[in-house]
């Protein structure tokens, strides 16, 4: 998956610091694309200070290993050579840009976070950054502001020796799994029962926590779980968020062009019968 980046460590522990010649630059665009380059061995290249503006206002962001991440403004002039990529984009590099994919989905994650906390949701005034830890403080009233972290699902529904496998009917065109946010109030069991529910009218039961993925390009922290369908089997498809509901075997099972995504992963412990 994505974050599985070993023997490389992510250490996103907050220090208010100041960049180095050699650190890295992430700069994204007002559509969220970061400026970055591939060079000729496939590996992803971001900018560095020592080509930047003298003075280039930066925020500490994470470093993995010895490598240190910083954010700078959106419109930083940048050397020539580093052009404006999505990340669904970067996910399509080939070879796989190993620990920088990684970096730009999590620098994004904190811009974006960044991006909209620039005014204080109780009174409107403009937050500034504390000194000792990640979070945003109004001068005025005193609010405090964290990083925004969404709780999700991701739902393998097995039965019968097969996998319910949807497609939702705008968006990511392949093969996905039943997946929805944790709401006010529930556990994450509440929310894997009440999703497959909603999405294609199916009961389950013997629900089990398999694994969790950050996926910072929704701000998200996924948690995947098995569970298996309880009583009738017949999909009842919810056609406003999905355009494909079905059951699908090991031999027919597609799965995804990449193997960046925990719900990759499930479907492909599915196809290789480690799961049943």
């Amino acid at each position: 998956m994505i974050q599985d980046i070993e023997p490389k460590h992510l250490d996103n522990h907050y220090e208010n610091k100041s960049p180095r010649p050699e650190d890295a630059a992430l700069c994204f665009s007002p559509a969220g694309e970061v400026f970055c380059r591939a060079a000729a061995d496939g590996s992803l290249c971001f900018p560095r200070f020592d080509a930047l503006p003298e003075g280039t206002a930066a925020s500490y962001l994470f470093a993995i290993d010895d490598e240190r991440y910083f954010l700078i403004p959106e419109g930083t002039p940048l050397p020539e050579g580093f052009s404006a990529r999505s990340l669904r984009q970067l996910r399509q590099m080939r070879p796989m840009a190993d620990d920088r994919v990684y970096a730009a989905y999590t620098g994004y994650h904190l811009w974006k976070w960044y991006r909209s906390s620039r005014y204080c949701g109780a009174c409107g005034a403009a937050t500034v950054p504390d000194e000792t830890e990640r979070m945003l403080r109004c001068p005025v009233c005193g609010n405090q502001i964290y990083p925004r972290l969404n709780p999700a699902v991701i739902v393998g529904v097995l039965g019968g020796g097969r996998i319910l496998v949807t497609r939702y009917r705008t968006g990511f065109a392949h093969n996905a799994l039943v997946a929805g946010f944790t709401e006010i109030g529930e556990t994450l069991e509440q929310t894997v029962a009440r999703e497959v529910f909603e999405e294609t009218g199916l009961h389950v039961k013997n629900i089990r926590y398999y694994k969790s993925q950050p996926w910072g390009v929704a701000q998200d922290i996924l948690m995947g779980f098995f569970c298996e369908v309880d009583g009738d089997d017949r999909i009842r498809m919810d056609a406003h968020e999905l355009k494909y509901a079905a059951w699908e075997t090991p031999e027919t099972l597609e799965l995804q062009p990449s193997d960046h995504s925990l719900t990759n992963e499930m479907m492909r412990l599915f196809k290789e019968g480690k799961v049943r």
